[in-house]
């Protein structure tokens, strides 16, 4: 068996595996990133959020080139062809995988291919397709990610139930497609598929859409959702799979009693699970919390000397930004420099129809702290490049302190929102006033005066709506 000495092991090479080991190399420190897959990247660049934001691109301009007759814009026998869209989807995943690589060699960090599991706190097995290796580190970074929780009573079988992976590699467009979870994704690649003409349903066992996010945000994707012929049940159960005169159904039960939908396919998106298994993790004496995280202090230091977990493993939420983060401070730490996960907000994005962007507290939230809250509200409908660009649904929400001014909570839903929220994530992060936000000009037309309309507001001082 091969051996090999590094001051630093990574274990997992997704958005935290990859940042902790390119930041590593650039560190100079000599490190070596273990992945079990083929290509790097992990859930997010390979099967989550990479394809799904090029799926969803697409969906959205196909539906606008259906719709275009409306501004002048005809256009005649526009079709969807899904084996080239998943081709392209596949030659921007490849691109950004094959980059990863490159960087990490650029940075002296050496790469390999397969299963690690612990022999001790400080060797780690590794076993590829080019044979066994043993790697002895001074430090090693868990950084295993995630996986779909499943359902004993709809198993994923890859053809008829599919979980995220495999929605997002359907080589055609389902009739009809039944969700079963209403959280973000379940809404992304609903959204999507009935964009591209399936009939879709989505399931969600709580009573609200997309749970524990702002219902006010909410109501705006859900009516979009109806408007696409969604149909949405909330509080309700799937039960199972049945079927009639041929056909699939899902049996659900809900509020208003039993009833079957038919579903060409199933989608099972019911949130993730910690994946730790097969780690050896009792070797070294390391037991994951009741729901399966790694329990790390503020330096992503586990209870053993010398092991680290990063990301989606570590901690809520599970955002693959936030395991960027702590990939940069686990690499800062092992090479001696005094870093931490020290932030005051985690942005949080949901690509649906609209765009749903939070940041900081909710309005809720705030109160339920004892703060008192100031709030500000400017919608798209009154921002001239929204409606330019057809997209006048939704608003920016500012939650301030009306005590001291200080911005709690950016909250907003309309069109690319996903690029607003960096401004107010920066606020926050710098103890900003909804003042400096409002004294702050912004370029027009933007988007992004939304941003300084609703700051404004909050101050009883906007200027292109009437001030409540």
């Amino acid at each position: 068996m091969e051996r090999v000495e590094v001051e630093a092991l990574v274990i997992g090479a997704g958005p935290g595996g990859y940042v902790a080991g390119i930041r590593l190399g650039q560190l100079k420190v000599k490190a070596l990133v273990v992945e079990r897959d083929a290509r790097p990247g992990g859930v997010c660049l390979n099967v989550g959020c990479i394809p799904s934001k090029a799926l969803i691109t697409a969906a959205k301009q196909y539906a606008f080139m259906r719709q275009a007759s409306s501004i002048g814009l005809v256009a005649d026998g526009v079709r969807l062809e899904m084996g080239r869209l998943q081709g392209w989807k596949e030659e921007i995943v490849g691109k950004l995988t094959s980059g990863v690589r490159q960087l990490l060699k650029a940075n002296g960090c050496d790469y390999r291919t397969g299963v690690a599991t612990f022999r001790s706190p400080h060797e780690v097995e590794v076993r590829g397709a080019g044979g066994e290796l043993l790697v002895a580190a001074q430090h090693v970074v868990i950084a295993t990610g995630s996986q779909p929780i499943s359902l004993p009573h709809l198993p994923v079988d890859g053809v008829r139930v599919l979980d995220s992976t495999g929605a997002l590699a359907l080589r055609e467009v389902p009739g009809s497609l039944v969700v079963i979870g209403g959280g973000y994704i379940g809404v992304e690649i609903g959204t999507l598929y009935a964009k591209l003409g399936a009939r879709v349903t989505i399931v969600e066992a709580t009573g609200a859409l997309l749970p524990g996010v702002d219902p006010d945000l909410v109501g705006v994707v859900a009516r979009r959702l109806r408007k696409l012929g969604v149909e949405v049940h909330l509080g309700t159960q799937a039960a199972g799979l049945s079927q009639q005169n041929g056909h699939t159904r899902v049996d659900l039960a809900g509020p208003g009693g039993e009833l079957s939908v038919a579903a060409d396919r199933v989608l099972v998106t019911v949130g993730r699970r910690p994946s730790a298994a097969g780690l050896g993790l009792e070797r070294i004496g390391l037991e994951p919390d009741a729901r399966g995280f790694l329990t790390v202090d503020d330096r992503q230091r586990t209870a053993v000397a010398g092991v680290y977990a990063i990301g989606d493993v570590a901690r809520p939420p599970l955002l693959a930004h936030k395991a960027f983060k702590e990939g940069e401070v686990v690499a800062e730490v092992i090479a001696g420099r005094p870093a931490a996960f020290d932030v005051r907000a985690i942005p949080a994005v949901v690509y649906s129809d609209p765009e749903i962007a939070t940041v900081g507290l909710t309005e809720a939230d705030a109160e339920r702290a004892g703060r008192t809250v100031a709030v500000g509200r400017f919608p798209f409908v009154a921002n001239g490049r929204a409606l330019a660009a057809l997209e006048p649904e939704g608003f920016v929400k500012i939650v301030r302190d009306a005590d001291s001014g200080e911005l709690l909570g950016y909250h907003a839903v309309g069109p690319d929102v996903s690029d607003l929220l960096a401004e107010g994530t920066l606020a926050i992060e710098l103890g900003a006033l909804a003042q400096d936000v409002a004294l702050t000009i912004h370029a027009h037309p933007t988007l992004a005066e939304a941003t300084m309309e609703a700051a404004k507001a909050s101050l009883g001082e906007a200027i292109h709506i009437q001030n409540r």
